[in-house]
């Protein structure tokens, strides 16, 4: 009887060797080991860990999965792997990518109706009915935050929280930021806010809504009121919009290493090593 060819072993991997593969420190590799996010690493009897191609392939997986779709839920997929229960990696994949989706979505609304109020206010008209035009029933409460102009000159604090769909403490905390400056009454110093000041309000409601932090929204609120148009509106969304198609790639190259993972770790089977301890540098 011929005897069957033994199995070609291995190459033993040492952090440091995984470490220079992903770009990370050795004390990262250890530690993405403790935390699940690696295959179970065996140890010699000296207590070195024993790493192996597949612990690469998994660093690997892992750091594109983060670069898409965020480090807990890239380790709670590959743990999920890990534990045998790739339905539940899946699972979190698909949620990931309906959170993108919705975030395209609210963009496209918030879009459609910053530009309904940017033509209300360089109009000057303040029409209902312009604004509606643009609110669709968008998410995120976008309708109600593109509500009637203000029918009289000025209105207080509340009046244009009720009309925007905030709090008054959101006015107050955007008026500290510098993106609005209501006018003030002589006398009692209560703020008055008029059609200009409510079509600003309606526009960083929209844009909060839509993910944007509060130094972002300055340019596109002094584009406006500088050049009367929209322009500096289109920019900010078009911004917005590349960052969601670059997280979008990330995601697809990020799974598309998983599944390379995936279907090599189920074909490999029990790895085996040869005697010996494997230096941990």
């Amino acid at each position: 009887m011929t005897p069957r060819p033994a199995r070609p072993l291995p190459k033993a991997l040492r952090p440091v060797d995984l470490a220079r593969m992903a770009g990370v420190s050795t004390q990262l590799v250890r530690d993405y080991a403790d935390a699940g996010i690696l295959p179970p690493t065996p140890r010699t009897p000296s207590g070195y860990r024993r790493f192996a191609p597949v612990h690469g392939r998994a660093l690997l997986a892992y750091r594109a999965l983060a670069k898409g779709f965020g480090p807990d839920t890239a380790r709670a997929v590959m743990r999920a792997v890990h534990a045998d229960d790739v339905p539940l990696a899946l699972t979190l994949l698909d949620a990931a990518h309906a959170e993108l989706h919705a975030s395209r979505e609210a963009l496209r609304v918030t879009g459609e109706a910053l530009e309904a109020v940017a033509r209300e206010g360089a109009a000057g008209a303040g029409s209902p009915g312009s604004a509606a035009a643009g609110s669709g029933s968008g998410s995120g409460g976008s309708g109600a935050a593109v509500a009637a102009a203000p029918s009289r000159a000025d209105l207080t604090v509340g009046e244009v929280a009720a009309r925007v769909g905030v709090r008054a403490s959101a006015l107050r905390v955007w008026e500290s930021a510098g993106l609005l400056a209501p006018a003030r009454e002589r006398g009692t110093g209560y703020r008055r806010y008029d059609a200009a000041d409510v079509r600003d309000a309606r526009m960083i409601s929209m844009l909060r809504q839509a993910g944007y932090a509060l130094p972002a929204i300055r340019p596109v609120l002094d584009g406006l009121r500088e050049t009367g148009s929209s322009e500096a509106l289109r920019a900010a969304l078009a911004r917005r919009q590349a960052e969601l198609t670059r997280r979008s790639r990330a995601m697809l190259a990020g799974a598309g290493l998983l599944d390379g993972y995936v279907g090599g770790a189920q074909g490999e089977g029990e790895e085996t090593w040869a005697d010996g301890d494997v230096e941990e540098v």
